[in-house]
């Protein structure tokens, strides 16, 4: 899905009022989540890159929350390739 802050998906899919926003910059792909209930978010947190996102999800244990659950590179690259595949632009992914 794509809105005016980009191309997103429902991380959380019971839960419509959050999503994450996703994005290639050079050969990076990056994720910004959004919470329509807390809008600062938006704000205060910039784009993360996925290698932050895998080293922050060895510090959580295996019974704990997994961020790679929420930022899920393979529902990104689709999301992207499908927009490159729409606009005509070449993405490296």
């Amino acid at each position: 899905m794509k809105d005016d802050n980009g191309l997103y998906y429902y991380p959380f899919p019971q839960n419509k009022r959050v999503r994450m926003y996703v994005r290639q910059n050079g050969h990076s792909v990056q994720f910004r989540m959004w919470h329509a209930d807390d809008p600062s978010l938006w704000d205060q947190h910039g784009w993360v890159d996925y290698d932050a996102v895998c080293q922050a999800a060895s510090m959580f244990s295996k019974n704990s929350f997994d961020p790679r659950r929420a930022y899920d590179m393979q529902i990104a690259r689709t999301l992207i390739r499908e927009d490159a595949e729409k606009t005509g632009k070449s993405e490296a992914l």
